[in-house]
């Protein structure tokens, strides 16, 4: 449908998996877009990606796709990006702005803007959201609802078109914030990347042990499975992430092992002070990041609540609040026993919702607390 709210009359995104499955579906739902066109490999995945209203139509054809479009979204993995940004740059008319979502920034900004010719405008960026699932199926519409995205301008980034694209990204509920290329890639190595490594390397080591001992895995609790979560991620994009920020992995990779063969030699020489200090800074900086804070987002304020085990008890509490126009941010099933009950996590936005639903949670019989 065409809408005078359209910030762009035509979208084209090559690849539609999750980033670019729900982009699509944001800018379709929102009608922020005249035209949206899905560019992919896989025939089946375009398809469902209609059925899933993440594109209006898709095909395999970069080349007369991209010729008449003014926004072009590059949503591959990482490796794949610059042969296809190449191709975009023979074809693309005057004006066209250009984008990747790619986790790593520097090499692809740098050689990007070099592919690209006069007065088609190259942004990068990267949004700080995702799931572990692949392809279109894994798209969530409000994926980007208030998840931070990262924009890499240079000197060379036109204004306007960046202005532009700022809009729309902010329109389809994310959090822009600008880095520049070198700095974003140092800082999601140590955020992101590390976290990865450090979660795949546990799975592998453990996974080397069950071999030994069978029925290790078994033992797994929510300690080890919400340390390895990550672990679960796309491996040839892992792939492609560890070989472009190749000398900032191994800089803060480096700084890690540091401090495990610090941690062995403490245990090794069973330093009961040292290990009890190390323990106590960590715990502290942990503790001081904000636990309401989601990156750069506002303060979100927390309740557990607990409720029975029977259909509608979720959609109940929803009810009690929403009657009463506290909105919840986000949700989260913490632990549940079969047949009895369990926990709840719940978001608000403010201190006074907080107290509200708390109050109101109580008084129709639901226990909760703040957390």
């Amino acid at each position: 449908m065409i809408t005078t709210d359209a910030i762009f009359k035509k979208v084209v995104i090559i690849g539609v998996g999750v980033i670019g499955g729900s982009l699509g579906m944001a800018l379709i739902s929102r009608q922020l877009a005249e035209k949206v066109i899905g560019v992919d490999s896989d025939q089946t995945n375009l398809q469902l990606a209609v059925e899933f209203n993440a594109i209006h139509e898709g095909t395999t054809d970069i080349n007369t796709t991209v010729s008449d479009a003014d926004l072009v979204v590059v949503s591959t993995p990482v490796g794949a990006m610059l042969k296809i940004i190449k191709t975009v740059g023979q074809c693309a008319s005057k004006g066209c702005i250009v984008t990747d979502v790619g986790s790593t920034k520097e090499k692809i900004v740098k050689e990007a803007e070099k592919l690209l010719p006069t007065g088609v405008h190259f942004i990068g960026g990267h949004p700080m959201t995702g799931s572990e699932l692949a392809g279109v199926r894994g798209a969530d519409r409000y994926l980007f609802e208030n998840a931070v995205y990262v924009l890499t301008p240079t000197n060379n980034t036109d204004d306007k078109a960046i202005e532009k694209f700022r809009l729309m990204i902010e329109a389809v509920g994310a959090k822009v914030i600008e880095k520049n290329p070198d700095e974003h890639d140092l800082m999601v190595a140590a955020i992101s990347h590390l976290p990865h490594l450090a979660a795949t390397s546990l799975v592998n080591t453990v996974g080397e042990l069950d071999k030994e001992h069978e029925g290790l895995l078994m033992l797994a609790a929510g300690g080890f499975r919400d340390t390895t979560r990550v672990a679960s991620g796309h491996p040839l994009m892992w792939r492609d992430i560890c070989i472009t920020n190749k000398e900032n992995i191994i800089k803060v990779l480096d700084r890690y092992m540091a401090a495990l063969s610090d941690v062995r030699a403490l245990i090794d020489k069973c330093d009961d002070f040292g290990l009890q200090k190390d323990f106590e800074q960590a715990k502290e900086l942990r503790n001081n990041i904000p636990s309401r804070m989601r990156g750069y987002l506002p303060l979100i304020y927390e309740i557990v609540a607990t409720v029975p085990d029977k259909p509608g008890a979720i959609g109940n509490l929803a009810g009690i609040l929403g009657n009463q126009n506290i909105n919840i941010n986000d949700i989260e099933i913490l632990r549940v026993r079969e047949g009895e009950g369990g926990t709840i996590r719940l978001a608000v936005g403010s201190q006074n919702e907080q107290e509200d639903a708390i109050h109101l949670l109580r008084a129709n019989g639901i226990i909760a607390k703040k957390r």
